[in-house]
């Protein structure tokens, strides 16, 4: 028979230095509690050594950095905000509604637990080829639960990203981000500090919902005594419970009646006591028969590894139990007092009486395992990276060119999304500044000054497969890009790194490699990595996911009045100006991708060109020579220029270089690349900032209202009735 253990996900090694830690046989409760925050997902057991790197980021700026409920960063004026990415892959889809739900409500915890008001998500998603049956049970539910969940706290869905390709049927990615505002003194760190002072658990009741989820390992050892078949892995949200709480915390916040808090997500009551008692400078004694349950006859190890939704774990002073209790009453929030500070070295866990817990918090919470995974680059990246997109046929003619755009613009990954995005309240609340078709969503924080935030998520998982570390760095260009288009400074980076199996030496060489190109290209930025999450086992059988770390760029602007809209059309005659160089770099673009290919080396990145290209954008912005921008990714300048004239309802032309190839022209995903208009007033102005600041740039185009079509002149024309019915019908074809 198996030992309970290994059960729980434990080795025979792991076991054996819970037992050296305790000096016995760890009873049930502290089985449980140690298998789940020493699991990959809590203690980053796998990627913690590599992490470390990311240190090397940080920068005055940053107020609470990786190892926080969320990063933290000054905003100025005496703003701070908060922002973070987190996956709930695996959840979403053995059961995609909830999943992704959950997903939201967690992250949405993190930001309440710094102290801010939550002001806006946006999600990452990754699901298997559109039309496969699969994608179709498991996308509309999740696309479902994202915004039932967010919609119903009032929290609008700002941007994000949809992808699709084989290697995530099975293993869909679901990524939340969430930001979220506060003045610089309101800031709260998760610690139990104070000798007397009292912990407190408000929110929801606890339940059987979510036990054994962080780990996604079997649950049977939670459940002999009952009788009860295996339990859920997957939480069950109530947002209407968690609007209520938002509101509790913020107001508890305002009264200062809180000295520590923390957020009950991923382990539950294992993790928050756990982790705050590890960072106070004390003890913890807590009585765990008072827990709220809505489930009889659970066990202590159910109660501390549940993951129910909505629950909050707080450090009071006593003389403050009092009126914390009160603002708790006015939200009708249940409030119970679970225990206390000691002065001793040891969260000790009392269950009717009976001590079923008494360990080194430390122990527990931060000093898990740490593995040095194998690491070697697979045999077979060479013939990867020689296959390059050099022998597809390229398309030469005008009837051919014509068609490729059109199939470009209708393949999945580079349609509308709209049909996901009408489900989510962009615009609730009010202070939505721009959401999804935007580069960038932006969000108003100070209704007085106009003072907003922007925040971008990206990857290209192709390119990160072509080359991780470049690839990684890609991504954050792309990311850091997007948010200074919209006209906002970029501050700072969360990633949600989702990879394979840590046990793959493959694997673990495309993680090192795709972390040490991220915070290599933060400090050529300049902005730090303040936090993230880590996702590893992403894969179906031994087969992986395309390595995505998803890179989320926040942003700060001084005046929302002049963000910078992606759609043309402000004014007949603007000319579109294309900042940048173009290079014949086709290997792992949305071009390729039509072809079935994927192989050869992505795009040179440059990160002086990309700081080069946010500084004069943002010059652009403040002096008014800028009224529409738009970064160039996937599907390059012909996917730029339809999405501009769709966006702005507005006819332009578009003139190509006589000199150089149309298709590589049209179609290149080139990095460092800004397509912009200006005013006709501005031109000169600005093209001589240009000069002098020796980026490189070219006339590209002129918009023409009255003209309802996109001419790309000397190949053909499209009216933008044609465009826009080619653009946005796929999604709809697919799953309505």
């Amino acid at each position: 028979m198996q030992q309970p253990y290994l059960e729980l996900g434990l080795t025979d090694d792991e076991y054996a230095r819970i037992r050296e830690i305790l000096g016995r046989y760890p009873t049930d409760a502290e089985l449980a509690m140690y298998s789940v925050m020493w699991s990959e997902h809590c203690s980053y057991k796998s990627s913690k050594k590599h992490l470390r790197y990311f240190a090397r980021t940080a920068t005055p700026s940053m107020l609470a950095g990786i190892g926080e409920n969320a990063g933290v960063v000054d905003a100025g004026d005496g703003w701070a905000v908060t922002f973070k990415i987190e996956s709930h892959n695996h959840p979403s889809y053995v059961e995609p509604y909830q999943g992704a739900a959950t997903g939201v409500g967690g992250i949405v915890r993190d930001i309440m637990a710094m102290g801010a008001r939550p002001l806006a998500v946006a999600d990452s998603l990754r699901f298997g080829p559109a039309d496969a049956p699969d994608t179709r049970r498991v996308l509309p539910g999740a696309v479902a639960g994202i915004g039932g969940y967010g919609n119903s706290l009032g929290l609008p869905n700002i941007g994000g990203e949809l992808v699709f390709d084989e290697s995530y049927a099975g293993n869909p990615l679901i990524n939340a981000l969430c930001v979220g505002a506060m003045r610089v003194e309101d800031l709260h760190l998760a610690h139990a500090s104070g000798v007397g002072n009292r912990i407190i658990l408000f929110g929801a009741r606890t339940g059987l919902d979510g036990i054994g989820g962080v780990s996604v390992l079997a649950s049977d050892t939670f459940g002999t005594d009952t009788g009860r078949k295996k339990l859920p892995s997957v939480q069950v949200g109530d947002p209407f419970t968690e609007k209520v709480l938002i509101e509790c915390c913020l107001e508890l916040f305002a009264a200062k009646l809180v000295v520590g808090i923390q957020d009950l997500g991923g382990a539950g009551l294992a993790c928050a006591t756990s982790e705050l008692a590890a960072a106070g400078d004390g003890g913890m004694r807590i009585e765990l028969d008072r827990v709220p349950l809505r489930a009889q006859g659970m066990t202590a190890a159910e109660v501390l590894a549940s993951e129910s939704q909505e629950r909050m774990c707080a450090v009071v002073a006593p003389s403050d139990v009092d009126a914390f209790m009160k603002v708790c009453e006015k939200w009708d929030v249940l409030a119970t007092d679970i225990g206390e500070v000691t002065d001793g070295e040891r969260l000790v866990i009392t269950w009717h009486g009976e001590t079923v817990v008494d360990v080194p918090p430390r122990t527990v919470a931060h000093e898990g395992p740490v593995y040095d995974r194998p690491i070697a680059r697979p045999s077979t990246q060479d013939a990867v990276v020689a296959d390059t997109s050099a022998s597809l046929p390229r398309p030469s003619s005008a009837a051919e060119l014509r068609e490729t755009v059109l199939r470009l613009i209708s393949a999945p990954n580079q349609a509308s999304k709209e049909w996901v995005t009408q489900q989510y309240d962009r615009y609730v609340r009010g202070n939505t500044v721009l959401a999804q078709p935007s580069d960038s969503g932006m969000i108003r924080i100070d209704e007085s000054t106009g003072r907003g935030v922007a925040v971008s998520t990206d990857c290209n998982s192709r390119f990160v497969y072509l080359d991780p570390y470049a690839g990684s760095q890609l991504a954050l260009a792309e990311a850091y890009r997007n948010v200074a288009v919209s006209g906002a400074t970029p501050v700072a980076v969360s990633d949600c790194l989702n990879f394979g199996a840590p046990t793959d030496p493959g694997v673990m060489w495309q993680f090192e490699r795709s972390v040490h190109g991220i915070a290599d290209g933060c400090v050529e930025l300049g902005i730090p990595v303040t936090g993230g999450n880590v996702s590893f086992f992403n894969q179906t059988g031994s087969t992986a996911i395309l390595p995505t770390p998803v890179v989320g760029v926040l942003g700060v602007i001084d005046d929302v009045t002049r963000r910078i809209p992606t759609g043309v059309g402000s004014e007949p005659g603007e000319m579109l100006i294309l900042l940048g160089e173009t290079f014949d770099e086709l290997d792992g673009s949305a071009w390729a991708q039509l072809h079935g290919h994927l192989g050869g080396v992505p795009p040179k990145v440059d990160f002086a060109r990309e700081k080069l290209l946010a500084d004069v954008v943002l010059a652009g912005s403040r002096d008014g020579m800028i009224s529409a921008a738009h970064d160039l990714s996937d599907g390059g300048l012909a996917q730029a220029l339809v999405e501009m004239v769709l966006i702005g309802q507005c006819g332009a032309r578009a003139f190509l270089d006589d000199r150089a190839d149309p298709f590589v022209q049209l179609f290149s995903e080139s990095s460092g690349r800004i397509l912009v208009a200006v005013p006709r007033s501005e031109e000169l102005r600005f093209t001589e900032m240009c000069k002098a600041r020796y980026l490189p740039w070219r006339k590209t185009g002129v918009v023409d209202p009255e003209s309802g079509t996109l001419e790309l002149q000397g190949i053909t024309e499209f009216t933008l009735d044609e465009l826009r019915e080619t653009w946005e019908a796929t999604l709809p074809k697919l799953f309505a």
